[in-house]
């Protein structure tokens, strides 16, 4: 049997008074996602440790199966795997976003839609500006890039900027975790020193001297967190042996990273972009071949999550609906018709509701299907309806136990 896991990185939402009291999931035209729910069966998924907050490395990689008081590290090593960094031992890795900054705060946390291109222009200015023996920066994916600093010390606390918008910046500088205010003092430091000196070099960009006399955000900051060592983790095929071959799908970094120490294939896709102009055919045609010869897809959509940063309703519902009009369908289409089984999950990591414009830590709303699962009594698929799912409140690793434990031959 093959299994494919179809996520919608913050999808899930609460109810909101503009949509009559509805989650953006109960509100959306959502006709395949509600009909999986209705032949297959539904419950909810806790994705964050006690302990942990709710960021997607966390929520994603625990979906996986992976115990995060076992292998967390933190969101940089991850991202390091995917960009092609290979970490040394005394490196600290940092997920480092190029923010915009306005009036003192956090305007937003990708700079604008800062373009792949144009991020290596700024990237290139850091190097040379701010750049040593000891700091390097490494051109991601946008916004999405990494800060490397020899010897640091990874008991930091950081502010992860898209939990931030709208406050003031300087009251979310690096600080020593407590406990280590004494070994990571000189790495928090050293990091407020590089986010002070950056907004001199970054305002004097082109790139931003142009947005300047267009009237547009500017990248004007750089912004580190997630910060950690190489990480420590079994492929899944170690951890599920039904798991022989399987494939990672995403435009983030992120994800690709995960997917890299997990042990699966990274499959790039062109068109994938992590926002709402995504490439929904390009990446669900590539699901499908890998399906066709792998046993085992993580198929990751980024552009949900993007609008509910950007407290943006009417995007955040196109993206869900695009994501079910645009993969869920064809997927479903498709491999029902195939004579080897084929298991679906569809799935969020975590809400990003659009009136918060963050992560919250709170259960999301799963749906399973594969040919011949006795239904359960759902007939729509939201946060509200899965709550009566017959597979009711699972917690963290479950989920992967639960979806890798399902196996019926094939015809």
């Amino acid at each position: 049997m093959k299994h494919i896991i179809i996520l919608g990185d913050g999808m899930a939402d609460h109810a909101v008074d503009r949509l009559g009291g509805k989650t953006l999931l109960e509100y959306a035209n959502t006709p395949n996602m509600d009909y999986l729910a209705r032949i297959g069966r539904t419950g909810r998924l806790l994705t964050v440790p006690d302990g942990f907050l709710p960021g997607s490395e966390v929520a994603n990689a625990t979906i996986l199966g992976y115990d995060m008081n076992r292998v967390y590290e933190g969101r940089g090593p991850l991202e390091a795997a995917s960009i092609g960094y290979d970490m040394q031992p005394d490196d600290l890795a940092l997920r480092c976003n190029i923010i915009c900054l306005a009036d003192q705060k956090i305007k937003n946390h990708h700079g604008g839609h800062l373009t792949t291109d144009e991020s290596q222009e700024l990237i290139d200015l850091l190097n040379e500006k701010l750049g040593s023996d000891r700091v390097k920066f490494i051109k991601g994916i946008q916004y999405r890039h990494l800060l490397i600093i020899k010897g640091g010390n990874k008991h930091i606390t950081c502010a992860p900027p898209h939990d931030h918008p709208n406050e003031e910046w300087r009251g979310l500088l690096v600080k020593p975790e407590k406990g280590y205010e004494h070994e990571a003092l000189q790495t928090a430091t050293l990091l407020n020193e590089l986010i002070i000196k950056s907004q001199e070099v970054l305002y004097n960009a082109p790139l931003n001297v142009r947005r300047r006399n267009e009237g547009k955000d500017q990248a004007n900051s750089i912004w580190p967190w997630g910060g950690g060592y190489r990480p420590q983790m079994k492929t899944l095929s170690e951890m599920y042996p039904q798991i022989k071959h399987g494939d990672v799908i995403s435009a983030v970094d992120l994800i690709r990273g995960i997917g890299h120490y997990a042990g699966l294939r990274n499959i790039i896709v062109p068109g994938a972009t992590g926002l709402a102009n995504t490439d929904y055919e390009g990446k669900t045609q590539a699901a499908l071949d890998a399906l066709r010869k792998d046993d085992f897809v993580f198929l990751h959509v980024e552009a949900s999550d993007e609008a509910g940063h950007d407290g943006d309703l009417e995007l955040k519902l196109r993206t869900i609906e695009n994501l079910d009009k645009r993969m869920v369908g064809p997927i479903f289409e498709e491999v029902s018709k195939w004579d080897e089984p084929v298991c679906i999950a569809v799935m969020p990591d975590h809400p990003t509701p659009v009136e918060i414009r963050t992560h919250v830590k709170e259960p999301v709303p799963f749906l399973v299907w594969y040919p011949g699962i006795e239904p359960d009594s759902v007939e729509t698929y939201n946060e509200v309806s899965c709550v009566s799912g017959s597979y009711g409140m699972l917690h963290l690793t479950e989920f992967m136990d639960m979806f890798m434990g399902i196996d019926i031959p094939a015809v």
